[in-house]
């Protein structure tokens, strides 16, 4: 990508649009295009074409999407897929039929078969079941994928599709009813430790497994498979190590600096029992990641500390 090319973002206010305009910016991309939802609803065909022919980007990072945990998945299934469907359409249509030189679309690491081998190679999609707790999403993202092969088959569009593996970091939604695990725990941590409660409660066995990446490192393999990949298949970004939820909060318990115990609710369902992506394809293409999981945790937190509410 030149560096005077035009940028549009797609969801730059989120966790992971906030991450690629970060990177951008640092990597001296000075043309970005940012709007909020509110200044342009993605949800909306006509906003979107309209936007699209005014301003003409040359590159598209979509990342824009309805997100959530298991909770926010089950008890909105008509928003995630209706959403996700809904942006992913217009977008990569408005992208396409107003010269776009390249898209790059963001699945997840949740809509491979709940059973998957592990860890996951990308051909494993489409092989199995899904999780029911969040198959609503993970049909969505599923279908913007197929979209964005179909159009680099019948039109020749220049379409990537990567599949993080869970996220977290700076920007990241602590709220308790629409977070993913990550940072509910620090939030539910770091308030049993203003409480000086003697323990605090972590949904599930703690036995399912988990990877994470930091949300920095995702946006620099985005940017990165933008300038060195462009084919069809999927690409899995991850830092290809997991470890046990019981692991996880432990390593916050210590970032946090509670000195309580952990207690796991056994009847608050596990979800996946393991989700490792196998990321050979990446390392191949010559990227890795960078940021381990303590000094990530740590500077996330050092962030939440900083935007609590009343602030």
């Amino acid at each position: 990508m030149d560096r005077n090319a035009k940028i549009f973002v797609a969801g730059h206010n989120g966790l992971v649009g906030s991450a690629i305009a970060r990177a951008l910016a640092a990597h001296g991309y000075v043309n970005l295009v940012l709007k909020r939802s509110r200044e342009l609803d993605l949800r909306r065909q006509a906003a979107v074409e309209e936007f699209f022919a005014a301003e003409k980007p040359d590159y598209v990072f979509l990342a824009a999407a309805k997100v959530g945990g298991i909770l926010a998945n089950d008890t909105y299934p008509a928003d995630f897929i209706r959403d996700n469907l809904q942006i992913e359409t217009n977008v990569v249509d408005a992208s396409y039929k107003n010269g776009v030189k390249k898209l790059l679309f963001l699945g997840s690491s949740c809509i491979y078969p709940k059973f998957a081998p592990q860890p996951m190679r990308e051909e494993h999609l489409l092989t199995g079941p899904l999780e029911p707790t969040n198959e609503w999403y993970a049909v969505a993202k599923i279908a913007g994928i197929k979209l964005c092969q179909a159009y680099r088959r019948q039109y020749g569009f220049s379409a990537i599709s990567l599949m993080p593996t869970n996220l977290y970091g700076p920007g990241d939604n602590f709220d308790l009813d629409k977070s993913h695990v990550l940072p509910a725990l620090m939030r539910k941590c770091h308030e049993a430790k203003l409480r000086g409660e003697a323990a605090f409660t972590v949904w599930g066995s703690g036995k399912a497994r988990r990877e994470f990446l930091h949300v920095d490192d995702l946006a620099e393999a985005c940017l990165f498979l933008m300038d060195h990949y462009d084919d069809p298949e999927i690409v899995n970004v991850g830092t290809g190590q997991d470890l046990t939820i019981r692991e996880a909060a432990e390593t916050v318990r210590e970032v946090v600096g509670f000195p309580g115990e952990l207690v796991f609710d056994a009847t608050k369902p596990d979800g996946t029992p393991q989700k490792l992506l196998d990321v050979s394809r990446l390392h191949a293409l010559g990227w890795h990641h960078r940021i381990e999981l303590k000094d990530g945790l740590a500077q996330t937190y050092a962030w939440y500390l900083e935007h609590q509410p009343g602030r």
